[in-house]
Parts: structure tokens; C-alpha cells; sequence
């Protein structure tokens, strides 16, 4: 599985929102994928994980549709970053894939056309509000992603149920960090990140954008359930972790390196991690995200990628045929099967999780209690303006409502001035 998220996808939110006073104009300008088509080659691009994929199932669809498909191999933020050039000058390809957060703001953009679910009894309300802005509909899903929970098996007989169990580990002196005394790494979380921590700020009832992520204007990240999720995560850093958890360039290295060492018995890591561990030997497991102290679920942002149409593309009509083509059960199917990436469709899910691969039941377990990442480009400022949220008060250079009231304050200020219509 790859990331989808992280550095890559936070720098293709600050250029969405760079140019995001584009949008009410350029969604004017979107069509639905309806109009005939100019040619008979339809140009798909895709990174190069999934060249294979395409290759393999484009033969029927080449024949059923009497056209001829050409794969370009482009990483996907690449490929989305060049759209708003490569598209006016001709050179766009017709079909590409999008990270769930980057569809809705390319979509107001003007820059992706507006699509229709040919499988959509196939996707529950969550896959359908990634792909869907303004109540249009800009992609279809195709991939899922979450955050999950990676245990060591030489070290653990099962994973840990609740966070009880980790703050057990914490304490348990087989895990003590021998580099830095009264410190301890049995569990580690990269907390300093947003991404990774506001699963536990939402599990105790911090929110980004208003109850399903649509309104700007309410930032729920300093209520009263945003500080507690933050106090909580603080005490892990000033009490048990080393000072390395706090540097939010190299946390990653440091977390990576104790756990394919067997130093750390547990760590929250995203599904593209999981082939580090397996080139290292880690004995590993994977489980869902043990429930917080209040009885809730870590709610982790949910994403993933979908299909999309160029809103320059000139064949949109064979366009839209493919999206319900590769996204049908059994291309679905196919799709976990070459790449081991969880399926969107939910037919393929329970496919994929008939398997009983430990990774793929986690990442469809965790999906549950997952929430949609807001697709609107307000979301460029949340990543800007929470990047030092969690190391403000674990530094203890601010309290947790401080840091919180901080990061909203340089939040609502950056949405106002860029985003006031």
C-alpha cells in the first residue's frame, strides 16, 4: 500500500489553496461526462505501482469500446499539480487517480469534471462524501486508507485492546529507553504530525471543519474534547517518551528504526509502512487502533484515492466508461489483488478481507470508525496551521489550550483572508 497522505499530500493542499479564489469561476466551467468523444485513444495516467494493473484489464475494455487505451507512467501529485498547465495546452491525459482531498478543491476549480457512480450501490455514505463537494460528484472511489496499529509478535502474544494496555507497556521496564533514563518507547505514536494525532483529538470530540467537515467557519480543534485528546498526548511526551518524539522532522526515522530493532512493541503507522517492516523481518502484526481511555474509537482520518476525468479532456463520454469499468467488482477485485491496496467497492472489500490478510482487515476495520478528510481547500490552512499544534504543548512552551487556541487563531485568520468571498 502507499501513502497517500503526509508531506506529499499537505504540499498539494497549500498549492489548492494558493489558488483556491480560482474556484468559484473555474467550477462554472465543469461539465458532466456526457460529451462526445474526439478520438479513439483514451490516455490514462497512473504512478507506477499500478502501470501493471492497467495494463492488465485494459484489453476487454479496449475491445468492448473499440479504443485504444495508452498508460502514462506519473506520480499522481505530479500528474495533479501539472493540470491546471498541462491541461489548456492539450497535454493532460483524459483519466488519472486523486487523493480523496485533493478532489473536492480540483473540482470547484474547474480543472475535473463532474462524474456519475456507475457502481454506486457498490459505496457506503463515507466513499461517496470523498469524491462529492457542493453535492457534485467529482471521482470514483477506488482505494481505501487508515491509520492502523503495528504490533511486534515476538513481543507481544496479541495486540493491545485499549490504550490501558499501551500505558501498561509504558511502564513495563523491558521497554525503557536506554539512551535517555526515565524514558520509556514500548509504544510510540508520531503525534507531532496532524495526521497522526488527530485521531485522538477527534476521539475525545475534536472536530476540523463542523459535524461532516463542510463548514469553515466552524474549527472545532480548541473545544473542550480537542484540549482533552491534546493533555492526554502530552503526557506521554513530557513523561514516558524520549525528547526525540518531539522532533517533528526525524520522529519518523526514530520510530521506524526502534521498531524494526524490537525496542518498540507497538506504534500507530499508516498501511504504506508496512513493507519497511517486512524488508526489515519484523515478526509484525497488525490490528485496529485500541480505544481510547474515554471508551471511544481513535478516529483517524479516512482516504484513500479515486478515479477521475480531466475537465479538459475531449473524451469524456469513453472517460466516464471507464471509471464504472475499473471500479465493477471484479476489476476491483483485481486491483487488491496486483497491489494489496483495499478496495473502495464493497463487494471487493469483503473480497479483499476474505483473504485474511492481517493489513487488509485492520485498514477495513479501522475504516469504520475513520472520518472523511474534508475535501473543501480550506483543509491547506488545517495542515499550515496545526503543524505545531502538538509540539507547542509537548515542549511545554504553551499549555494545551494555548497551543490549541494558537493553531485555530492562525487558522481562521489564513481562511479569512484568503478564502472571503
Amino acid at each position: 500500500m502507499k501513502m497517500t497522505f503526509g508531506k506529499k499530500v499537505k504540499t498539494g493542499l497549500l498549492l489548492v489553496g494558493a489558488v483556491a479564489t480560482f474556484a468559484a469561476c473555474g467550477s462554472k466551467s465543469s461539465k458532466k461526462a456526457d460529451t462526445s468523444d474526439s478520438n479513439k485513444t483514451l490516455t490514462i495516467s497512473v504512478a507506477e505501482g499500478y502501470v501493471d494493473y492497467v495494463n492488465e484489464i485494459k484489453a476487454d475494455f479496449e475491445k468492448n469500446n473499440n479504443v485504444k487505451v495508452k498508460v502514462v507512467k506519473k506520480d499522481m501529485f505530479d500528474q495533479l499539480d501539472a493540470l491546471s498547465l498541462d491541461g489548456p495546452a492539450g497535454k493532460a491525459p483524459d483519466v488519472m487517480m486523486a487523493a480523496y482531498d485533493r478532489i473536492g478543491s480540483l473540482g470547484q476549480q474547474g480543472q475535473l469534471a463532474e462524474v456519475t457512480l456507475g457502481n454506486q450501490a457498490n459505496y457506503d455514505d463515507t466513499d461517496k462524501a470523498q469524491v462529492t463537494i457542493d453535492k457534485k460528484i467529482y471521482g470514483a472511489p477506488a482505494v481505501i486508507e487508515t491509520l492502523v496499529l503495528y504490533y511486534n509478535k515476538d513481543l507481544l502474544t496479541e495486540a493491545p485492546k485499549t490504550f490501558a494496555d499501551l500505558e501498561a507497556l509504558a511502564k513495563d521496564p523491558k521497554y525503557d529507553y536506554a539512551n535517555e533514563k526515565g524514558t520509556n518507547v514500548g509504544f510510540l505514536g508520531k503525534w507531532t504530525d496532524f495526521y497522526f494525532s488527530y485521531g485522538l483529538l477527534s476521539g475525545y470530540g475534536g472536530y476540523v471543519f463542523g459535524k461532516d467537515g463542510k463548514d469553515p467557519s466552524d474549527i472545532g480543534l480548541n473545544n473542550k474534547g480537542s484540549v482533552e485528546g491534546i493533555t492526554y498526548a502530552t503526557k506521554w511526551f513530557q513523561n514516558v517518551w524520549p525528547k526525540g518524539m518531539q522532533d517533528t522532522t526525524s520522529n519518523d526515522n526514530f520510530m521506524t528504526d526502534l521498531f524494526t530493532t524490537s525496542k518498540t512493541a507497538a506504534l500507530i503507522g499508516g498501511p504504506w509502512a508496512a513493507q519497511n517492516y517486512k524488508d526489515a523481518g519484523v515478526n509484525y502484526g497488525v490490528a485496529t487502533i485500541p480505544t481510547l481511555d474515554n471508551g471511544e474509537n481513535y478516529q483517524a482520518f479516512g482516504g484513500g484515492k479515486g478515479w477521475v476525468i480531466s475537465n479538459y479532456s475531449k473524451n469524456k463520454k469513453i472517460s466516464q466508461k471507464w471509471l464504472d469499468y475499473v471500479t465493477n467488482d471484479q476489476n476491483q477485485q483485481k486491483f487488491y489483488d496486483a497491489t494489496n491496496e483495499v478496495p473502495a467497492n464493497q463487494k471487493a472489500r469483503e473480497y479483499a478481507k476474505g483473504k485474511n490478510d492481517e493489513l487488509t482487515t485492520a485498514v477495513v476495520e479501522q475504516y469504520v470508525s475513520a472520518q472523511p478528510m474534508p475535501n473543501i481547500p480550506e483543509m491547506a490552512e488545517i495542515w499550515t496551521g496545526a503543524e505545531n499544534l502538538m509540539f507547542d504543548a509537548a515542549s511545554g512552551a504553551k499549555t494545551p489550550q494555548e497551543a490549541a487556541d494558537s493553531a485555530v487563531k492562525v487558522i481562521s485568520e489564513a481562511i479569512s483572508q484568503k478564502y472571503t468571498k
